[in-house]
């Protein structure tokens, strides 16, 4: 029987291209002020590059292509740190709203742990939480597929692991350590997102897909 249900944060619980878009719009903003330029024009610049190129080296393309001079670590600042404008998922927000007081839940993410913070306020999502690990607040060690997080959170919730189930998007390191560990695992295969196509061996991938988080409720009976 469940009852710990831990959650991934990015392309699990909301779309994080909404806050890729915040953020290179404020980059938009800072640039097209600075440099008297048209903020629609430098925005589908960016999105342009980003489609094509990836996120690698954006924002040194885009002061090229511009011929102007700014200070790459200042514009990833103004990127990573503008108030992001995100929401959860519909179904998301209705799942968490079913599962609050029946179940403990966590969430365990990855990512810059500024950013991260940044996101979980944006969100809302704290009201939600029992408990909330921020891998890069404990250091590398702590980024999954680490161990480390899962454990810590079988250590603060307690009981067998057979009572935990853990929610992402992403095969690479979502599922393979608390699988390891004796947990239950779920992955979400959204229309939209950077891992919908992914496929890797039986070792990496959940227990179970689901398209939408409204299908949880059928799974946890099953477990």
């Amino acid at each position: 029987m469940i009852k710990v249900v831990l959650f991934d944060l990015d392309d699990t619980l909301y779309n994080e291209r909404d806050f890729v878009y915040s953020g290179f719009m404020a980059v938009a903003k800072y640039i097209s002020e600075k440099h008297g330029l048209c903020i629609e024009e430098v925005y589908e610049k960016i999105l342009d590059i980003f489609y094509k190129k990836g996120r690698g080296r954006i924002f040194n393309i885009l002061c090229e292509m511009y011929s102007i001079e700014e200070d790459i670590h200042t514009l990833v600042g103004i990127y990573r740190e503008t108030k992001p404008s995100i929401e959860l998922y519909e179904d998301a927000r209705y799942i968490l709203d079913k599962l609050k007081g029946d179940y403990q839940l966590g969430i365990i993410t990855d990512g810059k742990n500024t950013v991260q913070w940044s996101k979980i306020k944006a969100l809302g999502i704290e009201r939600y939480m029992d408990k909330i690990i921020v891998t890069d607040d404990h250091g590398r060690d702590y980024w999954k597929p680490s161990e480390k997080p899962y454990q810590a959170m079988l250590e603060y919730f307690g009981g067998d692991p057979k009572e935990f189930v853990y929610i992402g998007d992403n095969p690479h390191k979502d599922f393979i350590s608390c699988k390891k560990l004796g947990m239950h695992t779920v992955r979400v295969i959204r229309e939209l997102g950077d891992h919908m196509q992914v496929c890797l061996g039986d070792q990496y991938e959940a227990d179970y897909n689901v398209n939408t988080l409204y299908e949880l409720e059928s799974i946890f009976n099953l477990l």
